[in-house]
């Protein structure tokens, strides 16, 4: 018995833009949560966690490997998607703002952009605030 009964393929369409936003907002938060104070801790473990994921998981899925991408891209291929980057970020600038530009650029800009984002969290979680 189904505990869900709406149709798989409304199922599928919920997963995708569940993993559109939620995805995305994590994306977000990986690069600004440093900013407030109220979020550094939980920032440092996000973003410590996300490049274990690009590292650590890389050596068996391949470097960079998000298992967010994963479990979406299973969701857009049932869905009838193909031809999918290997960059959960070249998507999203394709899927929101129609640009597709080059995927070492991407890489390269998603890459310095996150280690610059983990460096400042290091930063603003280690540093001593005035009293």
């Amino acid at each position: 018995m189904t505990i869900c009964m709406m149709p798989v393929n409304a199922q599928l369409i919920l997963a995708d833009w569940f993993f559109v936003v939620f995805h995305s907002s994590l994306i977000l938060f990986n690069l600004f949560g440093w900013i407030w104070k109220k979020t550094r801790k939980a920032h440092l473990i996000t973003i410590s966690l996300t490049l274990l994921s690009w590292g650590f998981l890389g050596i068996w899925y391949g470097w960079g490997y998000c298992p967010l991408t994963d479990w979406h891209w299973q969701v857009l291929e049932k869905l009838g998607k193909t031809d999918l980057p290997n960059s959960y970020i070249s998507y999203l600038l394709d899927r929101v703002l129609g640009w597709q530009p080059g995927e070492k650029w991407v890489d390269a800009g998603t890459l310095v952009l996150t280690l610059w984002a983990f460096g400042m969290s290091v930063w603003m979680n280690w540093k001593k605030t005035p009293k």
